[in-house]
C-alpha cells in the first residue's frame, strides 16, 4: 500500500521511497526509504484466522512458519497449498489445510474469538496462555566463540534493515558459526516465523535461531514448537520467556554478544 507522499516502492524488498525533511535542513526535503507495513490475513480453507502487520515479502514462509509454530499443522505436509492475493486494504495468503487439520483448527477457533495477533489478546483464562510443549532433547552444542562471526552475517538478510533501518531479522546459524539463511520483517514475531517456515524447507537441524530484537515468550514458545533447542536474542530476555524456556528445555541467551552474553536457561548445551 502506497503511501500519502511515496513516490517509490520496490515490491521485491517491501521498501518505498517518501520525501522527507531531516533536522537541519528544512527547506531541503530529501527522498528517504521506509519499510512498509500493510495488514496481512492468513485465510485457512476460506475461513480468516488472523491479521498480522508484516513487511509484504516472503509471506508463503510466514504462513508456513505460523501455522507450524502456533500448532496449526504438525508438518509442511499439512499444507496443500498457499497462495498470496493482495487486495484493496492489504495481503490475503489463502492456506488449504488437510481436512483433519482444518477440523482441529475449527475446534481451537471456538475458544479463540476475538484473537489478534499479539500471541495473548484473546484467550478467555490466564491459564490458556502458553501451549503445552513437549520438553525439547538435549542433542545440540553451541560454541560461544562462533557469535561473532554469526552476528557479523546477520545484516546480510536484511536489505530493507539496510535500506530503512526499520526490521528485525531472525536467522539459523550453524554451529560453526555460519549463516544459513534468515528473513526479516518488521514484526519480530513475524519475522520468525518467517525463518522456521524457511528451515521446514530445508535439512537444517544442527544450530540455533539467532534473532535482532529481545526475547519474549512468544518467541520462546514459537521456536520450542519447531524443535529449536537453543535460540539467540540480540537484546534481552522476559521474566515469562526465561520461564517458559526453562519448562521446555530450550536454551535461551540474551544480550548475545562475543564475550558478553547473558544465559538464562539450559546453559549445558553451550561452551566457550
Amino acid at each position: 500500500m502506497k503511501g500519502v507522499n511515496a513516490q517509490t516502492v520496490n515490491p521485491l524488498t517491501g521498501a518505498c521511497q517518501f520525501t522527507v525533511s531531516h533536522q537541519g535542513t528544512l527547506t531541503q526535503p530529501q527522498a528517504d526509504w521506509l519499510a512498509e507495513e500493510v495488514p496481512v490475513a492468513l485465510v485457512y480453507n476460506g475461513i480468516s484466522h488472523v491479521v498480522m502487520m508484516a513487511s509484504p515479502k516472503d509471506l508463503e514462509l510466514f504462513a508456513l512458519g505460523f501455522s507450524l509454530s502456533e500448532g496449526i499443522i504438525a508438518s509442511p505436509q499439512d499444507i496443500y497449498g498457499i497462495d498470496v492475493q493482495p487486495v484493496c486494504n492489504g495481503i490475503e495468503v489463502q492456506i488449504e489445510l488437510s481436512s483433519r487439520r482444518f477440523t482441529g483448527l475449527k475446534a481451537r477457533r471456538r475458544a479463540m474469538d476475538g484473537r489478534t495477533g499479539c500471541g495473548v489478546c484473546g484467550v478467555e483464562q490466564l491459564s490458556e496462555i502458553g501451549k503445552p510443549v513437549t520438553p525439547l532433547p538435549f542433542t545440540q552444542t553451541f560454541s560461544l566463540s562462533h557469535l561473532e562471526p554469526a552476528l557479523a552475517q546477520l545484516k546480510n538478510v536484511q536489505s530493507v534493515g539496510q535500506l530503512t533501518g526499520c526490521t528485525h531479522a531472525a536467522a539459523w546459524i550453524t554451529p560453526d558459526g555460519l549463516l544459513s539463511g534468515g528473513c526479516e520483517d518488521v514484526g519480530r514475531h513475524v519475522a520468525l516465523d518467517k525463518l522456521l517456515g524457511m528451515r521446514a524447507k530445508q535439512p537444517w537441524r544442527q544450530g540455533a535461531v539467532l534473532v535482532s530484537s529481545r526475547a519474549s515468550y512468544e518467541m520462546v514458545q514459537k521456536s520450542a514448537m519447531c524443535g529449536v533447542e537453543i535460540l539467540f536474542a540480540v537484546s534481552a530476555a522476559t521474566s515469562l520467556a526465561v520461564e517458559v524456556a526453562e519448562r521446555c528445555n530450550l536454551t535461551l541467551v540474551g544480550f548475545s554478544r562475543p564475550g558478553r552474553s547473558t544465559i538464562y536457561t539450559h546453559p549445558q548445551r553451550l561452551y566457550e
